[in-house]
């Protein structure tokens, strides 16, 4: 029988530590996808945040490392500078990123670095227990917000792909989302389109995808879902930011 649908290679044979109904094996596997396709496994050096994806060495079946809370940008800065033939990407979520790493990403974006980001955002702390994060939306409830965000204290969520589209040098920038299968054709298509512009030297290129928290929004994996198209995407709306490049 001919086989229609496998696991990537560049996938271990393990499963996943995640919640139910998260999306990060989702993320997990288009990146997986579009490494094989392109033919670049061996050459690629992922870097994978504090949070909930800090295990995904385990995942990967290809170089890993692991860097210290919100350090990604730094170590790919490194990385892609000493080692320049490979691929080389980060893989955060918005408490890395948009928290305590923000300065590492504004910095390396404005710099033009030639390394990819996938960013997951799911507006919360996941690994820590669902604190507000920089990306929670007005009116959620976290840990740490539990009346809900309040602009007049905590300011209003941060729309990265926005932010970033002020720079000059950054290349490409997209947000998309995997919370339908309607949607991960695009996703998959941006994160494919990320990797491309890097193997062709042509600078800094970012994917935002917007992923749900099911167990920190103490919702069922069905609701999640519906949250994410209801609350997530208004606010956050999906599309095409920068491509310089037009890949």
């Amino acid at each position: 029988m001919k086989t229609i649908f496998k696991k990537p290679d560049c996938l271990k044979d393990a499963p996943f530590h995640y919640c139910a109904g998260c999306h990060h094996g989702l993320v997990h596997r288009l990146i997986a996808e579009t490494i094989d396709e392109l033919g670049i496994r061996r050459k690629t050096i992922g870097i994978a945040s504090v949070g909930c994806s800090v295990l995904a060495y385990d995942y990967f079946d290809f170089d890993m490392l692991e860097v210290a809370h919100g350090r990604p940008p730094a170590a790919a800065t490194g990385l892609k500078r000493a080692i320049p033939e490979n691929i080389v990407f980060s893989y955060q979520g918005d408490g890395d990123l948009a928290s305590i790493g923000m300065a590492e990403i504004i910095h390396a974006a404005n710099r033009g670095e030639n390394f990819t980001v996938i960013f997951v955002n799911n507006t919360v702390f996941g690994m820590t227990g669902g604190q507000m994060a920089p990306t929670t939306l007005v009116g959620q409830k976290t840990q740490t917000s539990p009346l809900g965000r309040d602009p007049s204290t905590d300011g209003y969520p941060i729309r990265i792909c926005e932010l970033m589209n002020t720079l000059e040098a950054p290349v490409y920038l997209e947000r998309v989302a995997v919370s339908r299968p309607k949607y991960l054709k695009a996703a998959k298509s941006a994160i494919k389109k990320a990797f491309l512009i890097q193997i062709s030297n042509g600078g800094f290129s970012l994917v935002e995808v917007l992923a749900s928290c099911p167990a920190n929004w103490k919702m069922t994996p069905v609701k999640a879902n519906n949250w994410v198209e209801e609350a997530m995407i208004p606010y956050f709306p999906l599309g095409v930011f920068r491509d310089k490049n037009g890949i």
